[in-house]
């Protein structure tokens, strides 16, 4: 750990990305918004994760991916509740007799609980809005809420932003210009918010590729075409100018993301298959 005894949310990622590709700032602030996770916060609405949070964070993580457990089932067992335990049953991709409800720590026998996290006092628990149909809320129950931001954990000059992406000033230049990013101005700086180091970092790794900014101004206009799509959608909820409708129309929003998420997954997946070998 740092000198501080802290992380900021990004130093997290990076310690942990290595071991979990999928991860992301996104994910880790979803798993907070349910309740899973509870790092402090600066004055200022820095998230800081000590040693404890980041080890936490990484048992939550290991049993999504080892025992495909959903949320509620890692936040009963966080919060030690045996009733949130599934029926055990047989895991064609874990150990023999074990299951995917047995969530076996490594090193552990199925006969041993699993050690888990001590779980913080005062965190919070927030249901993810959308799903509209059980099936849906079953398929996107891990995944992070695609609209939700959360508050955010960056605000960076541009050369903070072009240390903290890898990405050098003149390429961050090409990004502004293409409208990939922008900064907000305040008292003669410039500053840019946490989007701008996720689209900053991608496009840095995109550049080993040999991916310019000019091509990813592709990823802008589907996502405003997309966006355009979804905002006809909810208009008619928009208009009545009331919180519940306004509430709805959120609702709305996110389930319409995530399933936008998963069909352009699919969608490339499909158009990628020769290349994979029909994986």
């Amino acid at each position: 750990m740092s000198e501080r005894r802290y992380l900021s949310i990004g130093e997290v990622l990076s310690l942990l990305q290595e071991e979990f590709p999928d991860v992301t700032i996104s994910k880790i602030r979803f798993l907070e918004s349910q309740g899973l996770l509870d790092p402090e916060r600066t004055p200022s609405g820095y998230r800081k994760f000590y040693e404890g949070d980041v080890d936490r964070l990484r048992w939550i993580l290991q049993q999504q991916r080892e025992h495909f457990l959903p949320l509620k089932v890692i936040k009963g067992r966080l919060a030690g509740d045996d009733d949130s335990e599934p029926a055990a049953t047989t895991n064609g991709g874990g150990n023999a007799g074990t299951g995917a409800g047995a969530a076996v720590s490594p090193g552990r026998s199925a006969a041993e609980p699993a050690e888990r996290p001590a779980a913080k006092a005062g965190s919070r628990s927030r249901r993810p809005a959308g799903a509209a149909s059980a099936e849906t809320a079953r398929l996107f129950e891990t995944g992070p809420d695609p609209l939700d931001s959360g508050p955010t954990s960056a605000n960076l000059t541009i050369d903070e932003l072009a240390s903290a992406s890898g990405l050098p000033p003149e390429r961050l230049a090409e990004l502004e210009r293409y409208g990939m990013i922008a900064g907000r101005p305040v008292a003669g700086t410039v500053y840019y918010d946490e989007e701008a180091l996720v689209v900053a970092s991608a496009a840095a790794t995109f550049a080993q590729f040999g991916v310019e900014a000019r091509h990813l101004k592709t990823y802008k206009n589907f996502a405003e075409r997309e966006a355009g799509l979804f905002e006809q959608i909810v208009l008619p909820l928009v208009k009545q100018r009331n919180p519940e409708a306004r509430r709805q129309a959120i609702e709305t929003l996110t389930e319409l993301s995530r399933l936008g998420q998963s069909l352009r997954a699919s969608m490339l997946r499909q158009a990628l298959r020769d290349h994979t070998g029909g994986r």
